[in-house]
């Protein structure tokens, strides 16, 4: 048996070596592929760019050209303005041929419209005996030819390199043509050149302009381009990774904008469900406790103002001084004793340096007085917030901001409680599936366990302090409340000695007085004032004796209450110490959850500590609380669930 498991187990290690071998053939092939792709990506910037950089050099030529060409149009735009100046035509001796021009007198001869792009001209009236050299001296001398295509006939069409070079052609329309010194009619012609409609010549030319199209195109996209806003970074799809790595980028102060975001986007997208919302929870957890140091860089940052305020104030005070000194300078040089030893000029410049310096003193100080007025405005702000809430400044507002530490330690407790169960069922759950081994995974599972459980400890001794803390603040509450009655009643009393003693000093001065009147008149006073006194004293003793009548009824009203029968008392709807227990449980475990749980939910979690709790108790101990538990439809058509959610917050202020 020993050996057969042994050899199951090598045979499952075999298995798994093989699936990792195959696993990282595949990731290599992947990394490979990611390689190709990227020395692929790089070729192609590398091809845009050297296109580019040709396509920058074509723009350049092809605007050179372009004011080539403009310049040629402005300067036959001043020959045809100018029709009084002829343009002179002479003769032109070629090696093989002589031209002759023709006559100033004769009409020019007809000529078609400019094709676009044109660079091929027709030249008729050749003679019989001219030869392709012959017409490639002639016309060579206009610019580079491309092709001659010669007829039987006495005409041919000579394609040139450039456009311009057809203008030159077309000046030698109406020369007459003699081949060297013969008169045979063979041998002369009278030259017609024109326009010709070319295929190649407009092919190019449309293509030319499609490049300019191009070229416009391009650069208006880059300019596009140029002003576009950036497009945000892509965010990441969630998994289990990812959703790791962005807790640790959270706790990250320099990365924590980025993970803020794309926490934000996961949330947005519906990214949360009940397996991962303890992930999201902890996430959510560490960004609020971002909050503190945001909170210690804004003290900081305001503490580096003060300190560059005062010390601005510092310096101004400094500058000031030195400007009453300069200024005290010029009043002692304009006392008699100094001023008749200076001139005329030196008297004017020193009247204008001493107004210029008090002018400039003067504004130093208005704005030194309105910094101070600033200042004081803020401060009797501050006095006046500090005066309405010095109430709430005592220990009152300490017990409070303990209290809400106590609150969020304990959610933070919650929230490692309920990482370590879903850790621990998820080990569970792999031990199950799985035959017993020990890998890489359990080792690190462990170690995050025993990582949590210290955690969870911390927690629970930083909770247990926190209590402790309390109780000690409660109890210096209640010695200072205490303290605080004990001094009111006596300075109650205090108040009641001094009215007695006021009464007491007022009774012997109205008996001198009076003793100074008549003696039947004193009798009669003194008498008077013994009956009012013993009035007084009846009447204090009548209303002690009503308060104690009072007193005697509150008790033996308390006394008939208490002795009522428990049947009259109103009826409470949690029935046993159990049931209450169940209530403390069920509020705690709904508190943890503010978006409510299922009535299965909170039942597993109760049968965890006690089997016997079944859902039917649970439900009518719910139903039989409105006040405290609420229950709500959630989530859209087939997942529609019933939850619970805890409102006894709510449902104290409303009953």
């Amino acid at each position: 048996m020993i050996d057969a498991l042994q050899d199951l187990q090598l045979s499952t290690l075999r298995e798994e070596t093989t699936a990792l071998r195959e696993l990282l053939v595949k990731r290599e092939q992947e990394l490979s592929l990611q390689k190709e792709a990227l020395q692929e990506a790089h070729r192609e910037k590398e091809s845009v760019d050297a296109r580019r950089e040709e396509l920058a050099r074509q723009q350049e030529e092809l605007r050179k050209e372009l004011t080539l060409q403009q310049q040629r149009a402005r300067s036959l735009e001043q020959r045809l303005a100018e029709p009084d100046l002829p343009i002179v035509k002479e003769i032109i001796h070629c090696q093989s041929c002589t031209l002759f021009p023709p006559n100033p007198n004769l009409p020019s001869p007809a000529m078609r419209e400019r094709p676009p792009g044109c660079k091929t001209v027709f030249v008729g009236g050749l003679p019989e005996n001219a030869t392709e050299a012959l017409i490639v001296e002639v016309f060579g001398q206009c610019g580079d030819i491309i092709a001659i295509r010669k007829s039987k006939k006495n005409f041919c069409h000579i394609r040139f390199a450039e456009e311009f070079t057809v203008d030159r052609a077309l000046f030698l329309s109406g020369y007459r043509m003699r081949l060297g010194s013969s008169t045979d009619k063979k041998d002369t012609g009278r030259l017609h050149v024109d326009f010709a409609q070319a295929r190649d010549d407009l092919y190019e030319w449309e293509c030319r302009q499609r490049m300019y199209a191009r070229e416009e195109r391009h650069r208006r996209r880059m300019e596009e381009d140029r002003f576009r806003p950036p497009s945000p970074p892509l965010i990441v799809h969630y998994s289990d990774h990812e959703c790791s790595q962005l807790g640790d980028k959270i706790k990250d102060e320099a990365a924590f904008a980025d993970a803020v975001r794309v926490l934000l986007t996961w949330v947005e997208r519906g990214e949360v469900n009940r397996r991962n919302a303890n992930n999201f929870y902890s996430m959510i957890q560490s960004s609020n406790s971002h909050i503190r140091q945001l909170m210690s860089q804004k003290a900081a940052h305001e503490k580096e103002m003060e300190e560059a305020k005062d010390k601005f104030k510092s310096a101004l005070s400094g500058i000031l001084a030195q400007f009453e000194q300069i200024v005290s300078v010029f009043h002692a040089a304009s006392k008699q004793k100094a001023w008749d030893h200076f001139s005329k000029a030196q008297r004017k410049n020193l009247d204008v340096w001493r107004k210029q310096a008090e002018e400039i003193r003067n504004m130093q100080n208005e704005e030194l007085m309105g910094i101070r007025r600033e200042e004081e405005m803020e401060m009797s702000d501050d006095d006046m917030e500090d005066t309405h809430d010095h109430d709430e400044s005592g220990p009152v507002a300490q017990v409070e901001a303990l209290k809400e530490e106590n609150d969020s330690l304990r959610c933070q407790l919650d929230a490692y409680r309920n990482e370590v169960e879903l850790l621990k069922q998820e080990q569970g759950k792999n031990q199950e599936h799985t035959p017993p081994q020990h890998s890489e995974e359990d080792t690190s599972r462990q170690q995050q366990l025993t990582f949590l459980q210290q955690a969870l400890q911390g927690m629970q001794k930083q909770l247990l302090k926190m209590c402790e803390e309390m109780k000690q603040r409660e109890a210096e509450l209640e010695k200072t409340v205490e303290g605080k009655q004990q001094l009111e009643n006596q300075v109650k009393s205090l108040k009641e000695g001094l009215e007695s003693l006021k009464t007491l000093t007022r009774t012997p001065q109205l008996e001198i007085s009076l003793q100074d009147d008549r003696g039947s008149e004193e009798s009669a006073n003194q008498v008077n004032l013994e009956m009012s006194l013993q009035d007084d004293r009846t009447s204090e003793e009548s209303a002690n004796q009503v308060n104690e009548a009072t007193a005697l009824e509150v008790v033996s009203c308390s006394q008939e209450k208490e002795s009522l029968p428990p049947e009259k008392s109103p009826s409470s709807p949690v029935h046993s110490e159990r049931e209450a227990l169940l209530v403390g449980i069920i509020s705690t475990f709904l508190h943890v959850h503010p978006f409510g749980a299922s009535i299965e939910y909170i039942c597993s979690y109760l049968q965890r500590l006690n089997t016997k709790i079944n859902t039917g108790e649970v439900d009518a101990l719910l139903g039989r609380l409105p006040c405290t538990f609420r229950q709500e439809l959630t989530g859209v058509g087939a997942s529609l669930e019933k939850r619970w959610k805890f409102c006894g917050f709510e449902g104290i202020k409303t009953t």
